[in-house]
């Protein structure tokens, strides 16, 4: 398990005096980022690879109010992964200083061809580095069927609203 500590700042609060839901999503995403640059994946490494990090979607869970002054830990585990690595499932939770869940978020992670801008190829090499990441004891192979329906398809605005 990856942890990563965070000190609740005034300006991470919304209007209700609690951390704000947009502050979960950046502390998850310091959190990945710190955690792929710990496993030796800096966005410098990540590009020469030609790929870059992007989000498929993020569900949070709240539990208890995160407050002003509040010191709380981040962690990450991996819940599924492709076989071919393109494809990443993790779990985030938030934890007070006793360890009390404070929150917790799924969300499914992927690479993207930096030229082509769509879904990336994953090498060898580059599979290795994430092969070792931290596992949820529920870790599961993801397949393209679960690929498939984890992923929401766009709906546009027909054009009488428009």
């Amino acid at each position: 398990m990856y942890i990563k500590a965070f000190d609740i700042r005034w300006n991470d609060l919304d209007a209700n005096k609690h951390l704000g839901n947009s502050t979960y999503v950046e502390y998850m995403s310091d959190t990945r980022m710190s955690f792929l640059m710990s496993h030796g994946l800096s966005l410098d490494v990540i590009n020469n690879f030609g790929l870059g990090p992007i989000v498929m979607y993020e569900h949070v869970y709240y539990f208890k109010e995160i407050e002003l002054d509040d010191k709380i830990k981040v962690s990450l585990e991996v819940s599924g992964m492709s076989e071919d690595g393109r494809f990443i499932k993790m779990e985030h939770n938030f934890y007070n200083e006793l360890g009390k869940n404070l929150a917790n978020a799924e969300m499914l992670f992927s690479w993207m061809d930096l030229e082509t801008r769509r879904f990336g190829r994953i090498s060898n090499e580059f599979l290795q580095k994430i092969e070792g990441f931290p596992r949820t004891k529920n870790f599961k192979i993801l397949t393209k069927e679960d690929t498939k329906n984890l992923i929401k398809k766009p709906i546009d605005l027909p054009d009488s609203v428009l």
